[in-house]
This record gives structure tokens, sequence and C-alpha cells, in this order.
């Protein structure tokens, strides 16, 4: 007989996150404070459901790629798990939607561990429309190398191509769930 336990990787935030702007690295963008899935919680088979939504504002038509990391619990971002393209923004947008969503599998375990995943980016076009991406971008890109006997912040990542104190992006909901 076995049993199954899905949890959710706390801590959990309590509500929308900051607004970030004026950068174009890869930046954590995730609302305090971050998830961390433990070391030794993983297991072969664990599966990983990351999602999480927010807004973005702009002016003129920058390029924003929106993902989730692993990362270190002082919240440096070391390892992409799942990141989009670049892709041009709307021009003005004021408060659009995107809804980031991935789903893993924990395939091996131990210092080079690895998980095998995908999902999808749902970005605004307008303030009621969406397209759809899928991330990560390539096939190759979909199994990551993640030491799985230490401690991991799981982030959500964002880079604009231009920087502006307009352009602006913010996690306004964030969960990681883990089941084994």
């Amino acid at each position: 007989m076995y049993i199954y336990l899905t949890a959710p990787a706390g801590p959990i935030h309590t509500g929308p996150g900051a607004s970030f702007g004026t950068f174009t690295t890869k930046t954590d963008i995730s609302p305090i404070p971050i998830p961390v899935i433990q070391g030794g919680t993983l297991i072969p088979g664990s599966k990983i459901w990351l999602k999480a939504n927010g807004e973005f504002s702009t002016t003129g038509t920058p390029t924003l790629s929106l993902g989730f990391g692993f990362g270190t619990i002082g919240g440096s971002i070391t390892t992409d798990v799942a990141v989009s393209s670049a892709i041009t923004t709307g021009s003005g947008a004021a408060a659009w939607m995107f809804d980031l969503e991935w789903f893993g599998t924990c395939a091996t375990v131990g210092t080079t561990g690895t998980v095998v995943g995908a999902g999808i980016l749902q970005l605004g076009t307008s303030l009621t429309t969406v397209k759809a991406v899928p991330i990560p971008i390539t096939q190759a890109l979909r199994t990551v190398t993640v030491d799985t006997t230490i401690a991991r912040a799981v982030s959500v990542s964002a880079a604009w191509g231009t920087s502006s104190a307009s352009n602006t992006v913010k996690v306004n909901s964030y969960n990681v769930l883990i089941s084994n």
C-alpha cells in the first residue's frame, strides 16, 4: 500500500509581491517569502507543480521573458527550470495579466539530480486577451539538473529587454506544490 502526500512548499506568501521595474537582467520577482524545497524532499517520481500569475505594464514595446528557477536560500537563481523566450509586449500595457504554469517529475536525486517538465506562459496581448507560449522553449531544456540534497528556493524570474521605470512586472499569486 502506498500513501501519497501533496503539500505546498513553504513558507507561503500572504499577498501580492512588489512591483519590479528598471532592469534588463534575469531578476527574482517572487513574492516574499520565497518557497523552499528542503533537501531530501524529492524522491524519484516526485511531482512538482509551479504556478504564478500577475501583471505587467509597459511603455513602448519592450520584450519580456518570464520563468521559474531554483536557487539558493538567499534568493540567487542558479538554475533555470522553465523560461520563456523574450516576447515583444504590447505598447502601453497597463496591468495586463500573465499566468505561468509548469509541471515536472523528479527523475533522479543526488547532487546531480534531474527534473523533467514542461509548462505554458499565457501573456496578455491586451487587457482581455492572451498569447500562449511553451516553457521551456526547447525540448533539451525540459530536463534540468539540480542538487536535491540541499534546500532550494523556487523563484519566479523576469527580464525586460528595455529598462524603464514604466516597464513593471508583479506576481500576485505563487504556489509550489510537491507530491510524493
